[in-house]
Order: C-alpha cells, then sequence, then structure tokens
C-alpha cells in the first residue's frame, strides 16, 4: 500500500509522524495467530492442563495477559518506527516448527511449547521486523514463564527444597527452646511429627515470586547489576521465608496442637508469607533506588507508564503490507491442518506380564514377602505397575526389591532417580559409583554382565547397599540424562517410551563386612535378572 499522510497536518509540520497498521493487516494478523495456535495445539493443550493440575504453575493463565500489556505499553515507541517486515523471521518460525515436530513425534510437549515462543518471535519479525522485534522482546521473554518445568527437574528442585527448608526451619524451632528431631524432611517434636511434604517445598512461592521479580526488574529504571540483582534475590528470599513458615508452624504445633498445621489456618499461613515475600521485595528495590550515584525514591526509578496517545494533527503513514507474514500464515495453515486432521501418532505398549504375577519363591532359597506403596506415594510416582517384596533366605538380612514400570514416559511421567529420593527419608548418601556385575544364573544359564549404580547410605548407625538402574526397551542405563535422551529417540524412532526403574536394597549390620552385603545382592540379581524381561520388556 502506498504510504501517505492526512492532509490535515500541513499546518503542523513539528508533529514527528507515526506509523499506522490498517485495518486489513490486523485481520490477516489475526488470522495468522489462530493458525499458531493450531499448529502448537498439542503442546499448548498439555501446558494448560498442567496450569490446572500444578498449583506452583497455576499462575501460568496471567502471563499472556502480561505479556500483552508490556506490549500495549510500548506501542506509542512502536507507532514511531518504520517497520519493515523481514523475510528472516522465516528461519524462526522454521526453528520452532521443527520444535514442535519433535514434540509431536516424541510426545514430549515441552519441545512444542518452547517452539510455540520461537515460531512467535518468528512470526513478529515476519510483521513488524527486527527494530519493533528488538523493542518489545522482552515482553515476549516473559512467556517462558508459563512453560511448566519437566517433572524430573521439578521434583528433583522440589526435593533439595524441601530439605534445605527443612533444615533451616528446625534451626528456628530450636532458637525457641524446643527439643526437635530431623529425619530428612520429617519433623519430629516428639508428640506430633511434620512432613515437609512438595506443597511445602516453596516452589508455590518461588515460581510466582521470579515472575514478579521479573515484572519489577523490568519497570525499573537503574543499573543492569540492581535490576539482576532484583530478579536473582527471589531465590534466597524464598527460601528464608518458607523456613521461617515452616519453623513457626513447628513452634505453634508445639503450644497450641496440631491444628496449627492443618486446614485453612495453614493455608492462610502460607499466602501471609507470600505477601512477605512481596513487602520484602518492594523494600529492597527501595534500598537500591537510594543507593549510588543518583540515590532517588522508588516512585521516581520505577517506570510504569502508560502510552501516549496520539497528537491531534500527527501525520499519519500506513505500513506497506508485510508479505512475509502472509507467507508464515500460509506455512502455519498448513501444519494446523495437518495436526489437526492427520491421525494421531500413538505410542506402542508392548505386551508384558503384570507384577502382580512374580513369583514369591525364588531359585536359591529366596523367599518374598509382598509389600505395598502409601497411596500419596503412588500419586507422587504415577506408575502403571510395580513390585515392592523383601526376599530373604535363612540366616542372612532380606533384600527389598522394587521396580517402577511405566507405559510411556513421554509426557512429563518417568522414573524417580533414588539419588533425589533417598535423601528425602534422611538417609546420606555416603559413596555412589556404577559398578559391572557379573551374574551367575542358578539356572545354569550363562554368566551375564550387568552394569548397575552401587550406593551406600547411611543413616545414623544404620547403613544400607543400594543398587540401581534403569532398564528401558532393552537398555540397561545408569545415567539419568541418557534416560532422557533415549526417551526422546526411541518415541521418535520406535514409538515406544515405556521403561523401568529395578531398585534392590539390603542392610549392612554392623557386624558384616559390605563385601558380603554386596555378594547377597549379586546372588539375588543372578536368580531375578533372567526373569525381568517378561515383566519389563525389551
Amino acid at each position: 500500500m502506498a504510504t501517505g499522510s492526512v492532509s490535515a497536518t500541513l499546518n503542523t509540520p513539528d508533529l514527528t509522524p507515526v506509523w499506522k497498521v490498517p485495518a486489513a493487516q490486523w485481520v490477516i494478523a489475526s488470522l495468522v495467530g489462530i493458525a499458531l495456535i493450531i499448529a502448537f495445539l498439542p503442546g499448548l493443550r498439555f501446558m494448560v492442563s498442567n496450569w490446572e493440575q500444578v498449583e506452583e504453575y497455576s499462575y501460568g493463565y496471567f502471563i499472556p495477559l502480561i505479556s500483552a500489556f508490556l506490549i500495549w505499553q510500548r506501542s506509542d515507541q512502536l507507532r514511531l518506527l518504520e517497520m519493515r517486515a523481514s523475510w528472516s523471521g522465516l528461519l524462526l518460525l522454521g526453528l520452532g516448527l521443527m520444535l514442535g515436530l519433535i514434540g509431536e513425534f516424541s510426545a514430549i510437549r515441552l519441545f512444542g511449547q518452547y517452539g510455540f515462543i520461537v515460531a512467535l518471535f518468528g512470526l513478529s519479525v515476519t510483521f513488524i521486523g527486527w527494530r519493533g522485534t528488538r523493542l518489545i522482546a522482552m515482553p515476549l521473554a516473559i512467556l517462558f514463564f508459563m512453560i511448566p518445568l519437566p517433572q524430573f527437574l521439578l521434583r528433583e528442585l522440589s526435593q533439595q527444597l524441601q530439605l534445605l527448608s527443612s533444615q533451616m526451619g528446625v534451626g528456628l524451632i530450636r532458637l525457641f527452646g524446643i527439643s526437635v528431631f530431623l529425619e530428612g524432611n520429617v519433623i519430629d517434636l516428639g508428640s506430633y511429627k511434620l512432613q515437609v511434604v512438595e506443597a511445602c517445598s516453596g516452589l508455590r512461592y518461588l515460581f510466582p515470586l521470579m515472575v514478579l521479580g521479573f515484572l519489577a526488574a523490568y519497570f525499573f529504571q537503574g543499573s543492569w547489576w540492581k535490576r539482576a540483582l532484583i530478579v536473582l534475590s527471589t531465590i534466597p528470599l524464598t527460601i528464608v521465608i518458607n523456613s521461617l513458615r515452616i519453623g513457626l508452624i513447628g513452634v505453634t504445633v508445639e503450644h497450641w496442637g496440631p491444628k496449627m498445621a492443618e486446614g485453612l489456618l495453614h493455608d492462610f499461613e502460607g499466602w501471609f508469607m507470600f505477601m512477605v515475600c512481596i513487602v520484602l521485595l518492594v523494600a529492597e528495590m527501595t534500598l537500591l533506588a537510594r543507593i549510588g550515584d543518583k540515590p532517588a525514591s522508588l516512585r521516581a526509578v520505577f517506570g510504569l507508564e502508560y502510552p501516549e496517545p496520539v497528537a491531534r494533527g500527527t501525520p499519519i503513514h500506513y505500513r506497506r503490507f508485510p508479505t512475509p507474514l502472509l507467507v508464515g500464515g500460509l506455512l502455519l495453515a498448513a501444519v494446523g491442518a495437518a495436526a489437526l486432521w492427520a491421525p494421531q501418532r500413538e505410542q506402542i505398549k508392548p505386551d508384558r506380564t503384570p507384577f502382580s504375577q512374580f513369583p514369591m519363591r525364588l531359585p536359591g532359597d529366596w523367599i518374598g514377602r509382598p509389600d505395598r506403596l502409601d497411596s500419596d506415594v503412588l500419586a507422587t510416582l504415577k506408575v502403571d505397575d510395580y513390585l515392592i517384596a523383601n526376599y530373604a533366605r535363612e540366616g542372612e538380612p532380606s533384600v527389598n526389591f522394587y521396580s517402577a514400570y511405566y507405559d510411556s514416559q513421554s509426557s512429563g511421567v518417568s522414573s524417580h532417580s533414588p539419588r533425589t529420593c533417598i535423601p528425602g527419608g534422611g538417609w546420606k548418601i555416603t559413596q555412589i559409583e556404577e559398578t559391572s556385575l557379573t551374574l551367575n544364573s542358578p539356572q545354569g544359564e550363562p554368566a551375564t554382565p550387568l552394569t548397575v549404580n552401587r550406593t551406600v547410605i547411611q543413616k545414623g548407625d544404620q547403613r544400607q547397599l543400594v543398587y540401581y538402574w534403569f532398564n528401558q526397551r532393552g537398555r540397561t542405563l545408569t545415567n539419568e540424562i541418557a534416560v532422557k535422551w533415549y526417551i526422546l529417540h526411541d518415541s521418535i524412532t520406535r514409538k515406544r517410551s515405556d521403561g523401568a526403574l529395578v531398585r534392590l536394597v539390603t542392610q549392612v549390620p554392623p557386624d558384616e563386612d559390605i563385601a558380603q552385603a554386596d555378594r547377597r545382592l549379586t546372588d539375588f540379581l543372578g536368580t531375578v535378572a533372567p526373569q525381568l524381561h517378561k515383566y519389563i520388556p525389551d
């Protein structure tokens, strides 16, 4: 469209011309946006379901609204730029679509979610060019906060925060002269035990507070190091306040009973502590505003402004038609149509024998006694099938045999690593190494090699020896990162992501050499390993 301006502006030459997007172009941009959502719909749908089911991400609904507000806030600056659509944005769009394709074929939705934002950046470049995109880069970047972390990373982070908050909370309880014992994430007050579960890890504070810290740093008009400090300080601030909350709950439970850790009062304490976090964050910004070469008030450096309206008589130019945006839209429409009408890619779930049929009598005089996991543990693990049993032979400590099987590990659910879970029970890992075993089967079969993680754990005077590995579609893996890689690889190439964790634990009595415990686990493995393929398919 030809560039033009309104004739009424001839008498006001001092006004800076502004650029306007014709209504027809906004219609096209809206249709392209719809095509973008449809093309990435599986990953976006999974992301929204996480917002609904995982309380740590319940703030996710607000992130797109915040991003839209921040872009609108820059609208007066965008009007001053003669932004030209760039064909190079199609490269970013292509990269985003590639990530979405990987997410679709592997059923690992995280790729599609990140691909959506990369594609959004690409569309911005095809619409308003690089100059305009740089102006709204931070408002677009905040969209990354709406994407949930991978489950294995969220789990490990939660576990570490539970342990740290428990330790700091117990320290506060002891300052009040209260006798307390800490065992992992269980605080024993004698008359009552407080368990610092995932909901008390502090992640419900940390994630939304990091968003607020990012926004505060965005509006804060100061040195880069001050902005970085505002964002980074949300992490220790969350840990300290959450530990303070746990400590105060322990103190109040000691004096007024268990009701102080339950129900509405417990929820109110969480809300109140989050408000304390916000107050401290504002206090920090006030302090940062007053230090440095040019001290000022917080109001003076907090640049929350609204876009200036277009003055009457301002010359108006109309932007050229963004052909790259139209091409990108057609590409997205094709991908979206394929996503809607292509047959659903289902993962293969191989036939297997359920663990309920696993024998309790094994060669070598091993006799088992089945056990069960608590319902809250099962809700956390989300296993499709599992076996836990204690096997023993006369005159020796028992061997706890545990295996958790998953039909699919591509949608954020996967085996929990003992490296993460062991500390939660109060045990400390004193030694961990990868070791190769040679197993002799009592059935007369040839000896077979097996590589496992050999771990020695201790709690007080108690010692245990742990062997564990991940049995993944015919592979024996000991590294958690390798497990994630092969889940992605096999989801794409074999349409499978099933697999299991296998773990053996035995007590090491004070008068027993640990080499004897090694022989006990190795003997038991020689009996069990040849049978596992029926329950954990290759």
